[in-house]
């Protein structure tokens, strides 16, 4: 799935548009690499996001089927680090 699509489906942007902005603007980072947004994510692969004051990371835990996941299910898809 790609990293911008993901970031949307696990409910950590609230827009794919978004997720794609913050990909081409050198804030979303996998495993260290700055990504672009086509870029595909795995299980266990680590998505750095950083913000102006803060840097959060996640832990890829699994890879949705669906379009959108409820938010409850949030954490069985990722883990923030």
């Amino acid at each position: 799935m790609r990293v911008d699509k993901f970031l949307n489906t696990v409910n950590i942007t609230k827009r794919r548009a978004i997720s794609e902005d913050m990909c081409k603007s050198g804030v979303v980072s996998i495993n260290g690499v700055v990504a672009k947004p086509s870029k595909e994510v795995k299980i266990g692969d680590k998505i750095t996001i950083k913000f102006i004051m803060k840097e959060i990371s996640y832990e890829v835990l699994a890879i949705p089927v669906t379009k959108s996941i409820p938010k409850s299910e949030q954490s069985s898809y990722v883990k923030e680090i």
